[in-house]
């Protein structure tokens, strides 16, 4: 984009540059910037009043992805803020399907109505032609007829169908390159000489005269109800009819055609070469037809496409606002969605567009905008950003469309739970009382917020320097934020031979998991240690295309971890100061005691995504137990849960495990499996258990490494209630705690100058913890000063002699003979 403007303006790259999450070509002589919004909304963080720019544009607005909403939040509030600087902003917010109304009538979003410009477009007309009938079905049928009658019947110009996902995609251009074969100059020759051989058995094909046929499109109605031979390919569509699509093949060439058709595939996940293609001009006498989802829908104008044929479906990503589970769901796209996808047909010329479903269910079903991504997913990352900029109050900031109530406070739980906010302020005004709690980040959460992730996997990073573990947790989270570094595996092709290459993939792909998983805790790291081992060897390998294809990896995906590793080892290194790591390409495997660490981190990151294996039911158990055989229970759904058949855990299935995310297919699968132990839920995951009291067997005892008051306690976890066996833990803050300490700086375990006074004590140290203690003044009173300056720790009971080296002086005392006042008055305190 930077380019083309910079050809258009007669400017140089110096002047029209760009700037997106891993690269950029910024100066000082930028004039015109390009970049993301995410982008854009990491320099409101650093300077709030963007005092580099006079003018922001936002386009293609109607996308409505949460950080558009959250900037155009912000500006709205920048620009008033800069003009009564006298330095002004202008904020222009482009699309060609706004819903303006959200925009215009927001008071919350403008104080003043915003002027509304319309502009027409250089748009050529667009023909829509409606479906009578719509397919429930079986609309990649009903895509792969429309594109046949298209190609047989109608002038040259290319053709975009619109499907909902990669391999739909895949599926109709293998079909339509089945019926009209595009081959090479090489097989072209081939081909040639074999029908020179066969001439004489073949029969002689019709004189076509083009000029008997219409330019126009032909009648939808009447040829659907003549045309019997495409309702047969309809119906044997989605089964793989090869000998009805072959048969096809030849009515269509027979009945108008000889000319073949160059399909491509374009979609998100593809390679940038792959994509680039559909840009170029289709080879010399063929008509070019691009398979696409909806990334072609914005911002792309494919050369010479003149017909589009638009499914009017779309797959859309949904999750559960209070559980986050995603649901991949195909449902109608929107009518503002629907007329961008018209509007490609249009570009370069005159055009058509065919909806394969009829005017009344357009109407009728399909919204007038697509809904804005805010209300469609978890908001948890864009609740610690804003708590991040001192935006306490979430429900009062002016979005272009408010997230629900339930997703903003399932995001606030979440990041309390991660110590990235603190716990809710009541606040103690009458007319506050029915407002909502405030919370307010951490010293935690502020180096959470520096990491360009999601807030699960920056708590993390933040506790991965501890014992070398950094270059490996930043591989992992590289690896988890980015999607489908793996290559799926789409269902059997067709012919047996295609069967039995499928299968040996499967089996390949089995092997080289297994063996990247290890064994120990490498083997329980699961699905991690595999995601870890999968960008260790592409690294090492020089991370070549022919390595991930050999290893089901996508090459763009492994390019993309790169490039988010060197970004969070550079935020890293500037967050941690002592963290010193840098991006080995050669990354060692962690060791088994480095594994067992990860795993524990990975339970702090993802404490929320914990599920507990059910019990195997019996042989006579009801139809219902049965249906938990190798199930999960997870802490949010009430449904049992599975582990995804491709994890490398998935035949080990242990007692507790962590997940990464539950999807929705033909049951609720977990991917992304690490296992654990229980007793580490009430250590790295706290705020999801309920303690038990302090056990008298074994007594409490002070740890000097750690400087604490140790117990055991058991604990259930979750709203499931799953018992967690005894753990040592920290002393829970209470006054017990006070008089635990007490008894162990009087026995001298604290500090070692207590130790000569032992003997001489005139009531024994474990008094303090007696039910009768307060019979003795003098435990008390050293009770009440220990609390009054919070001293239950070496460490503060130091700080408290720094401040006063009087400090318990006068209590202390009251436990030793008055014969040995003076000397204990010279000598305090006792730290020596």
């Amino acid at each position: 984009m930077s380019n083309r403007v910079a050809k258009e303006l007669n400017l140089t790259e110096r002047e029209v540059s760009y700037q997106i999450r891993y690269e950029g070509n910024v100066t000082p002589d930028t004039k015109i910037k390009f970049m993301t919004d995410g982008v854009l909304l990491k320099e409101v963080q650093k300077d709030f009043l963007l005092t580099k720019y006079s003018v922001v544009i936002i386009d293609e607005a109607h996308e409505r992805s949460v950080y558009t909403d959250i900037l155009i939040g912000l500006l709205s509030r920048i620009v008033p803020l800069r003009n009564k600087q006298g330095n002004r902003l202008k904020l222009i917010i482009m699309s060609a399907t706004l819903r303006v109304e959200d925009f215009t009538e927001n008071r919350r979003l403008f104080r003043i109505e915003p002027p509304v410009v319309k502009v027409d477009s250089r748009q050529f007309p667009v023909t829509i032609h409606f479906n009578k009938r719509t397919p429930l079905e079986d609309y990649l049928g009903e895509a792969f007829k429309k594109v046949c009658k298209i190609h047989r019947t109608l002038p040259e110009g290319g053709i975009l169908v619109f499907v909902t996902g990669q391999q739909e995609v895949h599926t109709l251009c293998k079909k339509l390159r089945q019926t009209f074969p595009f081959e090479g100059k090489a097989e072209q020759k081939l081909k040639k000489s074999r029908r020179k051989k066969k001439e004489s058995k073949t029969e002689i094909l019709p004189k076509i005269n083009l000029d008997n046929y219409s330019i126009e499109p032909v009648d939808e109605e009447a040829e659907r109800e003549a045309d019997d031979s495409d309702q047969e390919i309809e119906d044997n569509f989605m089964e793989g009819d090869d000998d009805v699509t072959s048969q096809l093949g030849e009515d269509l060439q027979t009945g108008g055609t000889t000319e073949p058709l160059y399909v491509l595939p374009l979609y998100s996940l593809l390679s940038k070469d792959k994509q680039s293609k559909v840009f170029d001009p289709p080879p010399k006498g063929c008509r070019l037809c691009v398979v696409a989802t909806n990334v072609a829908e914005t911002s792309l104008t494919i050369p010479d496409i003149k017909y589009v044929v638009d499914t009017g479906k779309v797959k859309t990503k949904f999750y559960d606002k209070v559980t986050g589970v995603s649901t991949f769901k195909i449902t109608w796209t929107s009518k503002a969605s629907g007329n961008q996808r018209a509007g490609r047909a249009g570009r370069t010329g005159p055009g058509h567009c065919y909806r394969l479903y009829s005017s009344a269910v357009y109407n009728d079903d399909f919204e007038k905008f697509s809904l804005a991504e805010i209300i469609r997913r978890p908001v948890d990352d864009l609740v610690l950003q804003m708590k991040y900029m001192n935006i306490d109050r979430i429900v009062n900031f002016p979005f272009p469309t408010p997230p629900d109530d339930e997703q903003v406070k399932a995001a606030e739980t979440l990041l309390v739970s991660l110590g990235a906010l603190t716990e809710p302020i009541k606040s103690v005004r009458m007319k506050d009382l029915k407002k909502t709690p405030i919370t307010k980040i951490t010293p935690l959460g502020k180096v959470m917020a520096c990491f360009p992730v999601s807030p699960r996997y920056a708590k993390m990073l933040a506790l991965g320097h501890q014992h070398d573990l950094l270059s490996y947790v930043v591989a992992i989270v590289a690896g988890l934020s980015v999607q489908e570094v793996f290559v799926e595996m789409q269902k059997p092709p067709d012919t047996d031979q295609e069967q039995d290459d499928f299968r040996s993939q499967i089996q390949y792909m089995s092997q080289v998991k297994k063996l990247w998983a290890g064994t120990g805790h490498s083997m329980l790291l699961g699905d991690l240690m595999v995601l870890l081992k999968a960008i260790g060897s592409a690294e090492y390998q020089g991370c070549t295309i022919e390595f991930c294809q050999k290893h089901g990896l996508r090459y763009k995906a492994m390019k993309e971890v790169r490039k988010l590793r060197a970004q969070l080892t550079n935020t890293v290194n500037m967050v941690i100061p002592d963290a010193n790591i840098c991006l080995d390409p050669k990354l060692k495997p962690p060791s088994d005691i480095q594994a067992k660490l990860i795993r524990q981190i990975i339970l702090a990151g993802l404490a929320d995504h914990v599920a507990r294996r059910f019990p195997d039911p019996p042989p006579d158990a009801d139809e219902t137990l049965k249906k938990r055989k190798h199930a999960y229970q997870c802490t949010e759904l009430d449904e049992p849960v599975f582990i995804h058949p491709f994890s490398v855990l998935y035949k080990q299935k242990p007692e507790f495990i962590v997940y990464q995310h539950i999807e929705e297919t033909s049951k609720l699968y977990m991917k992304g499996i690490s296992a654990i132990e229980s007793e580490w839920l009430p250590v790295y995951a706290p705020s999801f258990c309920t303690l038990s009291k302090p056990q008298e067997d074994p007594p409490p005892s002070y740890d000097k490494s750690k400087d604490q008051i140790r117990c055991h306690m058991t604990s259930t976890f979750g709203r499931c209630c799953w018992e967690v066996p005894s753990v040592d833990l920290e002393y829970p803050a209470n006054l017990d705690k006070y008089r635990w300490f007490a008894r162990f700086l009087l026995e001298g375990a604290v500090v070692p100058g207590m130790k000569k006074y032992v003997t001489m004590l005139l009531s024994s140290p474990s008094t303090m913890v007696k039910s009768w203690a307060k019979l003795q003044p003098r435990t008390e009173k050293l009770l009440k000063e220990l609390v009054a300056a919070g001293v239950d720790s070496k460490e503060s009971l130091l700080k408290a002699w720094q401040k006063d080296p009087k400090y318990l002086l006068n209590t202390f005392c009251q436990w030793v003979p008055q014969s040995k006042h003076t000397e204990i008055e010279m000598t305090w305190p006792p730290v020596k």
